[in-house]
């Protein structure tokens, strides 16, 4: 798609946030006025994990949130998703997971190395091997 434009973290994050108001005016008229389903707004999936931490580090959103937000994402015509089945899949492994300590991100990089083709991914963190079903190196 030669019409795309691709967005930054700091973009999707002042359109979320609000909090400058020139910056949001200028992020939320791309969004909502220059973007359509035939000029996308590509988000790749190192923004994804950004935002996230952006969003729960700097802004407090919970994690429930940052899913609420990224499956808005998917279902807005005006973004193309990187990756789209490696996010939903990301999403669904964090649905699915009673340890909630992990993130997001994690779950993202256990389903990035799977589609990647690989057998396991290594970790020193026990919360991602419980919840994002990483390997513990020890």
């Amino acid at each position: 798609m030669a019409n795309m434009i691709g967005l930054d973290t700091n973009v999707l994050a002042r359109y979320l946030a609000q909090d400058d108001a020139n910056q949001a005016a200028l992020a939320t008229r791309l969004i909502e006025q220059e973007l359509t389903p035939t000029r996308q707004g590509f988000i790749s999936l190192v923004v994804v994990a950004k935002l996230c931490w952006v969003l729960s580090s700097l802004y407090g959103a919970a994690m429930d949130e940052l899913v609420a937000t990224l499956e808005d994402f998917l279902n807005t015509p005006q973004f193309c998703m990187e990756k789209r089945d490696v996010l939903q899949a990301a999403i669904g492994r964090f649905k699915a997971s009673s340890n909630r300590k992990a993130g997001l991100a994690d779950a993202l990089i256990t389903e990035i190395a799977l589609s990647a083709g690989c057998t396991a991914t290594m970790t020193f963190d026990k919360a991602a091997v419980r919840a994002a079903e990483m390997t513990l190196l020890a």
